[in-house]
């Protein structure tokens, strides 16, 4: 489905498939903008993350109520610590990253799980909370909330998500079906990041519509 809410807004790259300008990497072992083995590349256009160390790419700006769209296809390279046959790809957008935050693996956020099997378990991590079936979440290091229902394609197809941050509502669509929601977030604003997690991944679209914010 389609939300009526953007139906009309805007979308603009923020990552225009030729570098990384308006983003910065940092990686668990080596920091921030210090990536000699190209863990994050651009090739033909699309955002090549190989999972071989574990960190993200962050953009510079900031993002209170959007409407993000990723399209990404699993590679086939996997690696230590999750490099056995049993375990799932592993990747994921996080946002609402507060400015001003120590790069780490990993930051205060809200994340949007990118996982085999997975995709749409929205990750509350250090503390973040929502509201899901009026009940606020606990604040813990992390908490997954599952997804309601399944959208995602095949391992080696490509997949479209969506997150959409509303004035307070979250919703997360896959494939053009909403798998998840929740609702009063205690972040409302924030960086986005896109994980590096011991899998190989590439995403083709990378693209935001900023939504107008409610008075009151």
């Amino acid at each position: 489905m389609r939300s009526n809410t953007t139906a009309s807004v805007k979308f603009q790259p923020i990552f225009n498939g030729k570098n990384l300008k308006g983003w910065h990497s940092f990686l668990f072992k080596k920091g921030k903008n210090n990536d000699p083995e190209n863990v994050f590349a651009v090739e033909k256009g699309m955002l090549h993350i190989s999972g071989k160390e574990f960190g993200y790419i962050c953009t510079d700006k900031i993002y209170r109520n959007f409407h993000l769209v990723v399209e990404f296809k699993w590679g086939t390279k996997k690696w230590p610590p999750r490099d056995a046959d049993t375990t799932k790809r592993d990747n994921g957008v996080c946002f609402y990253v507060p400015e001003g935050f120590k790069d780490t693996v990993w930051p205060k956020s809200i994340e949007c799980q990118i996982q085999e099997g997975d995709v749409g378990d929205i990750w509350l991590i250090d503390s973040a909370t929502v509201v899901v079936e009026g009940k606020r979440t606990e604040p813990m290091d992390y908490l997954r909330v599952q997804k309601k229902t399944d959208g995602e394609h095949k391992t080696g197809q490509w997949n479209r998500v969506e997150v959409i941050a509303d004035n307070g509502k979250l919703t997360y669509i896959v494939n053009d079906k909403v798998v998840n929601t929740a609702t009063d977030p205690n972040l409302r604003e924030g960086k986005i990041i896109i994980q590096s997690e011991g899998a190989e991944i590439y995403y083709r679209k990378i693209e935001i519509a900023e939504l107008l914010s409610k008075k009151g």
